[in-house]
């Protein structure tokens, strides 16, 4: 019996769940796999406490679980969870939330 993967981010890290990358242009033109590009948004997965000013102050995380957000497109680090692939990024690495 498989147990659930449980990831906690730490400090300012941002579990985050890509969005499926577009497979057709604006115009509708089919991609092939090797022409979609990477995507840049996704879904809030778990977020870290939050990452520590220059007096030692916890700065406490502006994005939340469960939102959906615009991040850079090399950031972060790639990992598996539960045979998907997420990312875990710093939230400086983060560009906007997307409503």
């Amino acid at each position: 019996m498989l147990k659930k993967l449980s990831i906690q981010p730490l400090f300012d890290n941002v579990l985050i769940k890509p969005l499926e990358a577009e497979d057709r242009t604006p115009s509708g033109i089919l991609l092939p796999e090797s022409a979609k590009e990477k995507p840049q948004m996704g879904l809030v997965m778990a977020v870290g406490m939050g990452g520590r000013n220059n007096e030692g102050k916890l700065v406490p995380m502006v994005v939340k679980k469960g939102q959906k957000v615009m991040y850079k497109k090399w950031g972060g680090n790639e990992i598996k969870v539960e045979r998907e692939e997420w990312l875990l990024v710093e939230e400086k690495d983060i560009l906007a939330i997307v409503e």
